[in-house]
């Protein structure tokens, strides 16, 4: 909310403006109708009337802030804003008494203050005066000053409202996105793992020196999953590593038959990606490309990019995949999660297409925004000596 200081600036701000616009404004008015007076007169006058309200409008703004007005209670404070404003009519013409402007005497056809005998110099009250200018300003300190002050008021808090509940939505859709990442995330371990598993199960009775090979290297794929657990986004680096170490258990088991080639241009390995988006595009080449080829195959993963995005391929020369066919080729949980994720991210600033390649194979290309985090510098300590024994 407004700093209370700032509110004090504002209303005394306010209502000078509005006394020297007044003061020009009847100044030249009398001097037009041929009756000209002091301008320091007209000045004093005008500043007696309007820059009494300076005091007192930061207190009705406060009070108008702490009983705003809202559904359901428009009785109880449409009563206690008019009590407000009864007082604060008293509270200006009080202020306004203070000064030699204070009300038009029309016996004398001077301006007097109620509370001070000019002629005596001495405090007097008179309350016919007193009574005769509350009566005159009361419509106009309300109507005028008063209800336009409580709707400022009511506005900025209505606006405070707005802005507090736009916040908590977006906090709200953030949460529910980082939610639905992680939902869409923890499918995909388990659906690794799986499929991994089975390729291990498969070689435990005709291979066992190459199933416990994978077993090594699956527990050090699990292992850098459980690091980046907690991580949606990562850099293309860990993402090539990660993807890396998955391949090599596959070409454990597909031994010459897979080859793995990566094209991957030096400026990207900063990039950021999603966590796990390449290795379920390399196992669905694996399993539905390399696998179906009894000479094997190649998979080729691709990194490029252009002014504002990276873009991604991932490549095998498997069987032609029939994409448009009766029996055309299905996206698995693997391929619909990297499409979700996608999407949830980046919206409509992605894109992942699937493409038959002529002839034989199947190609996915990915766009997303090109976004480089550097990599934090890292020193290499140099070896302590060792001490020299006497």
């Amino acid at each position: 909310m407004i700093k209370p200081w700032v509110i004090w600036i504002v209303s005394f701000g306010v209502f000078t403006l509005i006394a020297l616009a007044g003061s020009v404004t009847i100044y030249e008015f009398d001097r037009l109708k041929g009756m000209p007076t002091s301008f320091l007169y007209t000045l004093g006058l005008e500043f007696s009337q309007i820059l009494a309200y300076a005091p007192l409008a930061p207190f009705v703004f406060a009070l108008a802030v702490r009983y705003p007005f809202q559904r359901g209670n428009w009785a109880r404070r449409t009563l206690l804003h008019l009590a407000g404003a009864l007082l604060f009519t008293l509270a200006h013409i009080t202020l306004r008494s203070l000064t030699p402007f204070g009300v038009w005497d029309g016996s004398t056809r001077t301006w007097v203050s109620p509370f001070w005998d000019a002629h005596a110099h001495i405090f007097r009250v008179r309350w016919d005066l007193f009574e005769t200018l509350f009566f005159l300003n009361v419509v106009d300190d309300i109507t005028g000053t008063y209800v336009p002050i409580v709707l400022i008021a009511q506005a900025l808090c209505y606006y405070r409202r707005l802005r507090e509940r736009e916040l908590q939505s977006a906090q709200l859709e953030t949460q529910l996105a980082k939610a639905h990442l992680q939902a869409l995330k923890s499918q995909l371990q388990p659906h690794f793992l799986f499929n991994t598993m089975h390729s291990i199960s498969s070689l435990m009775f005709s291979d066992v020196r190459a199933a416990d090979k994978m077993m090594s290297r699956l527990s050090d794929l699990l292992r850098m999953s459980l690091e980046n657990n907690g991580i949606q986004v990562t850099s293309l680096s860990r993402e090539i590593e990660f993807v890396s170490g998955y391949l090599e258990i596959e070409k454990v088991r597909f031994e010459d038959r897979l080859k793995v080639v990566f094209d991957i241009a030096a400026e990207t390995l900063d990039a950021q990606v999603p966590h796990l988006l390449l290795q379920p595009l390399a196992e669905n080449a694996v399993r539905h490309g390399i696998a179906k080829r009894l000479s094997g195959g190649e998979i080729r993963i691709r990194a490029s990019h252009d002014k504002n995005a990276l873009h991604l391929c991932v490549q095998d020369n498997g069987p032609a995949a029939d994409l448009t066919g009766t029996h055309c080729f299905r996206e698995g949980l693997g391929l619909r999660t990297a499409r979700e994720r996608l999407r949830t991210l980046y919206g409509e600033d992605q894109s992942l297409e699937i493409r038959g390649l002529p002839g034989e194979g199947l190609i996915i290309n990915i766009r997303i925004p090109f976004q480089v985090q550097p990599r934090p510098l890292i020193y290499e300590l140099e070896p302590a000596k060792p001490e020299s024994v006497p």
